[in-house]
């Protein structure tokens, strides 16, 4: 079985830039002492207890520089994985598995650690109507692979960028003199079917927000009372968010509050890389 990522240009664009990047004008000790002919089958191994994500990104690096390179796959994208299991089986020209080794390695470790931390948050919340949310706090120019490792590990994709969703911060608010007349000036300029969600950091803020129809209120950094307070003024009347540093161990207490969304930049931006190692042997 072949691996598959959906397809995306961008993606494709990621993948020359890091291999350009790598490989500049060539691969000079691999193409020193291997010949073009040369067979090999790698496999890659877990090093680490976590969850699998990016197979599909790390297929593309190999096929960039080998088409005929065939892949099989033992694990699929989300599976948890524990120390010393196979997650895939690679076959085709030695020297492109060793120059597209560290590239690929680099995009599948930095996704399976951003699935393998999303997944210890959205364990917290099994049984609760609460959904986790990435952010922008991704790589840059790394943001649509982040944001798939993020649904490996079970979370949800926020906005993709500035243009899918409006957001209304605390500089917007202050810029436009209050939280109605910004809903009002982005309203009159943004397509009818976006949706508008207004960051809020008190009470008196929601209540502004619930009354200049925001369609989403985002619960900035609000202590947890507060929190339950301002979801019972809500009453459905708008999607919540919770949002503000939010620590695995305080998730599933912010998702009791009844709130819809919790957002964590951590999953992004602070995940660390799973170990994977990749063992190539020659095929004679």
């Amino acid at each position: 079985m072949d691996f598959n990522v959906p397809y995306s240009p961008l993606v494709d664009r990621i993948i020359e830039l890091a291999l350009q990047e790598d490989l500049g004008t060539g691969d000079l000790v691999t193409n020193a002492l291997i010949t073009s002919s040369t067979r090999g089958e790698a496999t890659l191994v877990a090093k680490s207890n976590g969850i699998v994500s990016g197979l599909g990104v790390a297929a593309r690096v190999f096929r960039a520089l080998d088409s005929s390179i065939m892949l099989v796959r033992c694990q699929n994208d989300g599976d948890p994985v524990v120390q010393g299991m196979e997650i895939a089986r690679i076959r085709g020209s030695y020297r492109s598995l060793l120059s597209g080794e560290r590239t690929a390695l680099n995009f599948l470790q930095r996704m399976c650690g951003i699935a393998t931390l999303t997944r210890q948050y959205v364990s917290k919340l099994e049984g609760c109507k609460t959904r986790l949310l990435d952010t922008r706090k991704t790589a840059p120019g790394l943001r649509i692979l982040d944001k798939l490792a993020v649904l490996h590990g079970g979370g949800s994709n926020h906005r993709m960028g500035l243009y899918d969703l409006a957001m209304i911060k605390d500089n917007h608010i202050a810029i436009a003199g209050g939280i109605a007349p910004a809903v009002e000036a982005v309203r009159a300029a943004i397509p009818v079917y976006t949706r508008v969600e207004v960051e809020a950091e008190n009470l008196d803020m929601v209540q502004e927000a619930l009354q200049a129809r925001a369609d989403i209120i985002m619960l900035d950094n609000m202590p947890i009372d507060m929190m339950a307070q301002a979801i019972e003024l809500i009453a459905g009347r708008a999607l919540t968010e919770a949002s503000g540093n939010v620590k695995v161990e305080q998730v599933r207490a912010i998702a009791e509050t009844g709130v819809d969304f919790i957002s964590v930049g951590a999953i992004t931006h602070s995940a660390q890389a799973l170990d994977i190692s990749m063992r190539i042997k020659l095929i004679r």
